[in-house]
């Protein structure tokens, strides 16, 4: 889990996250401002979580732009705590907080690789 949490350090200053932890599961928690669950896509792949959101903003009628310092977009890509079972994770967004849980898996995983004479 300590890959996990440093790289939640090594997010942008602007986002926002939490990483919990139960006897059975984990939980990622990330407030991303402005998105919906259309805006934000989860993935996990290869031992990575992929967290690609997109911020929705309007711009008001006579406004322009002068300074824009909230990002539009985020692009994280963080590592799955070598415990977990991403195979049953879940994701949920609510009033832009994104809630990822990581179930822990129930047994070791240990890869019997075979050696063969030549």
């Amino acid at each position: 889990m300590s890959a996990l949490r440093d790289a939640l350090r090594d997010l942008p200053e602007a986002v926002f996250a939490d990483l919990l932890e139960s006897e059975d599961a984990y939980l990622l928690v990330v407030d991303l401002p402005g998105t919906t669950s259309e805006t934000v896509d989860v993935s996990v792949r290869s031992g990575r979580i992929e967290v690609e959101a997109l911020r929705e903003k309007e711009l008001p009628e006579g406004f322009s732009y002068e300074s824009e310092q909230r990002s539009l977009f985020l692009d994280a890509d963080l590592p799955v705590p070598a415990d977990a079972n991403a195979h049953e994770a879940t994701a949920s967004v609510d009033r832009g907080v994104l809630e990822l849980r990581l179930p822990k898996g129930t047994e070791e995983r240990v890869t019997t690789i075979t050696v063969e004479d030549e």
